[in-house]
């Protein structure tokens, strides 16, 4: 088949160790914390920091976290990731050819465009799989692929796919997985996406603060690159389509790790939540697409546990999209109405 006239669609995702042992963990954050865009502070504080205290503490307890998260077939993340390649392979056709990647460990990003480039296709897609565009995670893979293809002689077509957080499809795809839950038989839902430092979200909008803007009622015009301000509206989207009133839910954020982080912190408001004589919470984390460490483990486990420290009863995590079908049908959407 001539590949010039086939489309390479690449999926990529943020990475996992090899293994839950504790020299591949270490390999993983080590590639992984010293990404300049994910730990952006002046190169040789960042590289103290990360080789002589953040590496070497948190390899052997990040080891034991992912010994809980693994299952027999391996990663979840991993896991997933290969299904929907193939789930995304069988419903594109001949025309395309679907990779999965990581950006950091394996199958890694930089092997996978290199069969890319090999296999001399006319078109190249690259889907970061985040809805909410981050410097740290859309914004690396996307310098990593520039970056690689530039070396190439001959570089095909690129189309590079930023954030879908509001993609109807992929609004549908959360809607039902969090309708697969009896909501009110949970006192409060919980929408959680990962923590950014405060400092990379106003590098977005420097001429307003991220702690001062208004993106929690409405997405202002200069927040469409904004990840607080998607956050926001990724969860008035899924509130709209459950018809959700204000206060059935809260936004928040989680896996900080100083206090200058984007708030309310999701521990915090476990906790704020279960003083309140809150006793069932439903957890939805709309920025993974993937169960993995900080679905699985932080919130359907450390915070099962906090929150019944402080009296609460019940935390349900709702599953992420993995290889649900509508998934598979928001990534063939992105790629053919793109």
């Amino acid at each position: 088949m001539d590949n010039s006239k086939r489309t390479a669609v690449l999926l990529v995702n943020v990475g996992t160790p090899d293994e839950p042992k504790v020299p591949a963990v270490r390999r993983y954050l080590f590639e992984f914390l010293n990404d300049r865009r994910v730990i952006d502070l002046p190169l040789i504080p960042q590289k103290l920091l990360v080789n002589l205290i953040i590496v070497p503490f948190r390899a052997p307890k990040s080891t034991k976290l992912y010994q809980m998260l693994w299952t027999p077939e391996g990663s979840p993340l991993l896991v997933n990731a290969l299904k929907n390649r193939d789930k995304l392979q069988e419903a594109l056709g001949d025309d395309f050819q679907v990779f999965a990647a990581m950006r950091y460990q394996n199958p890694h990003l930089r092997k996978v465009l290199h069969k890319v480039r090999d296999q001399r296709f006319g078109r190249l897609i690259v889907i970061p799989v985040f809805p909410q565009y981050a410097s740290s995670t859309t914004g690396t893979i996307a310098q990593f692929v520039s970056k690689e293809i530039a070396r190439w002689t001959v570089v095909p077509e690129l189309r590079f796919v930023s954030q879908f957080y509001d993609n109807p499809t992929f609004i549908k795809a959360f809607t039902e997985r969090i309708k697969e839950y009896r909501l009110e038989s949970y006192d409060h839902i919980v929408f959680s996406y990962h923590g950014l430092p405060n400092r990379q979200v106003d590098k977005v909008h420097p001429e307003i603060a991220s702690t001062e803007c208004t993106c929690e009622q409405a997405l202002p015009e200069h927040g469409k690159y904004c990840y607080k301000a998607t956050c926001y509206e990724t969860t008035r989207l899924l509130a709209k389509s459950l018809n959700l009133k204000p206060e059935d839910y809260s936004v928040s954020f989680q896996s900080r790790l100083t206090k200058n982080w984007l708030k309310p912190f999701s521990d915090q408001l476990v906790i704020q939540k279960a003083k309140e004589g809150v006793k069932r919470i439903l957890f939805v984390a709309p920025a993974f697409v993937a169960d993995c460490l900080e679905t699985t483990v932080e919130i359907g486990v450390e915070y099962q546990e906090l929150f019944e420290e402080h009296g609460g009863e019940k935390i349900q995590l709702v599953e992420s999209l993995n290889d649900h079908p509508r998934w598979i049908e928001t990534l063939k959407k992105l790629i053919l109405e793109g």
